[in-house]
């Protein structure tokens, strides 16, 4: 039994006591709130068990709210990352628990007082963020894992990757399959984790079982084969286990409920952002007298070409000279371009691109045909992202980076298609707002205006 095994099955117990001690001191501050102010503001106050069952709603909802913004995973990212998805999941509880003491009390009831409790609540979990994520590398060593790689071009950049979190991984040897399976099974019960990727799939299987009986963990870079079959069902042929592939997509019920969902969803945000809207469009003309609106063409399903919307960041006239792609300072963009672009304003037109069909909420982010052209050539597979519609935000946005590999992001985008609910496009949508805080998921080369 390695190292690592024998942490594997008490690791965990201090960082969720630590996060339930998070969770009921933050409950604990909005009950004190809630006693000394606002149940002074309801018409008619609830008895002893009335007042717990609205303590307990907010516990449950910032439960929910810390694990939809990824905030409960102590030591899975980095301490800023931490500290920012607790931020988000506590505002918008606060927000949220607002609007129901406002229905419960009949009348909109006084806003200062939940505002500073957020602000009390965001300096405690900036001490309790710094406490845990302490406790967790301290109890947790970085894993010292072997990679075992065939010769795959993806082979440095996950390595690159796993060296951006050396307190949680290092790779402490590296082993190519060439050598052959004999040597290279006795070396991997001394390390901690195993690290496979690109290897023949013979190799891959012999390697898996191994691990398996030996209580090895493994990280695995999947291929595409992998990605399509995770989203499959389980079936039984008589006596025999089957996965079952479909492969079409979202079925005609599924797009009929993503189809309603995504309607709703934009006129609802075009309402409540119509006067950012309003004030953007009247800063980009100002600021150079040229268009507000840039129309490009863009794929979406099955490879459907449609002239998406955005809000012009560039001068007018940028691509007068063919396509050029975008460098992280490029004097094409305007002032007000550079803001929007920032924090993803420039999208938000595409709104009415929802609205007419071209494009979903939640989905693959649509390619310039021309680009794609260019993907295909070494990715030949790129084309299966476009088995639903292009999205406003996806779940390569949510987990990726902007300047995430088109392989990588189109294995995410697979992941979404093969497991599609219309929660996890909830939980895509609720998960955006924080991508836009965090500078590497906005930065990078860019070939969009």
């Amino acid at each position: 039994m390695n190292r690592h095994d024998r942490h594997e099955r008490w690791k965990s117990i201090p960082s969720r006591f630590l996060y339930a001690a998070m969770i009921i001191g933050m409950t604990a501050m909005f009950a004190y709130l809630w006693y000394t102010v606002y149940i002074e503001e309801i018409i008619f106050p609830f008895f002893r068990r009335g007042n717990w069952v609205v303590i307990s709603v907010y516990g449950i909802l910032l439960a929910v709210g810390m694990k939809i913004n990824d905030g409960n995973r102590i030591g899975y990212f980095s301490f800023g990352q931490t500290l920012l998805s607790q931020w988000m999941g506590t505002v918008m509880v606060n927000i949220m628990m607002y609007l129901i003491v406002s229905l419960i009390g009949r009348h909109f009831v006084t806003v200062g007082p939940i505002a500073l409790l957020s602000l009390a609540q965001i300096g405690f979990i900036l001490v309790w963020t710094f406490i845990s994520d302490y406790t967790y590398h301290k109890i947790n060593p970085p894993l010292q894992m072997i990679m075992i790689a065939g010769t795959g071009r993806h082979i440095e950049a996950m390595v690159n990757k796993v060296a951006t979190r050396k307190d949680k991984y290092i790779i402490a040897k590296r082993v190519n399959e060439a050598v052959g399976i004999d040597k290279i099974l006795p070396e991997l019960s001394k390390y901690d984790a195993v690290m496979i990727c690109d290897l023949e799939i013979v190799t891959r299987n012999i390697i898996t079982k191994y691990c398996f009986e030996n209580n090895i963990r493994i990280y695995v870079a999947p291929r595409i084969s992998d990605v399509i079959i995770r989203g499959a069902s389980e079936i039984n042929l008589f006596d025999s286990p089957l996965l079952l592939c479909r492969n079409y997509g979202l079925s005609t019920g599924e797009q009929i409920m993503k189809r309603v969902f995504d309607i709703l969803i934009a006129l609802i945000m075009l309402l409540l952002l119509s006067p950012l809207l309003i004030l953007i469009a009247l800063a980009i003309k100002i600021e150079d007298g040229g268009p507000v609106f840039y129309r490009q063409i863009r794929l979406t399903k099955d490879k459907k070409e449609f002239k998406i919307l955005k809000f012009r960041s560039m001068i007018v006239g940028a691509e007068k000279n063919g396509i050029q792609m975008m460098d992280k300072v490029d004097p094409r963009i305007t002032k007000v371009g550079a803001f929007i672009r920032r924090f993803r304003l420039d999208e938000l037109p595409q709104l009415f691109n929802i609205l007419k069909g071209d494009m979903s909420i939640v989905g693959p982010r649509p390619e310039r045909p021309e680009l794609a052209e260019k993907i295909l050539e070494t990715i030949p597979e790129f084309d299966y992202r476009l088995k639903v519609k292009a999205g406003l935000t996806g779940y390569a946005q949510v987990i990726g980076k902007y300047n995430t590999s088109p392989y990588d992001k189109l294995e995410m985008d697979l992941m979404y298609i093969s497991q599609y609910s219309l929660l996890l496009d909830i939980r895509i949508i609720l998960m955006t707002p924080k991508m836009l805080f965090i500078k590497e998921r906005t930065e990078g080369v860019d070939e969009q205006l």
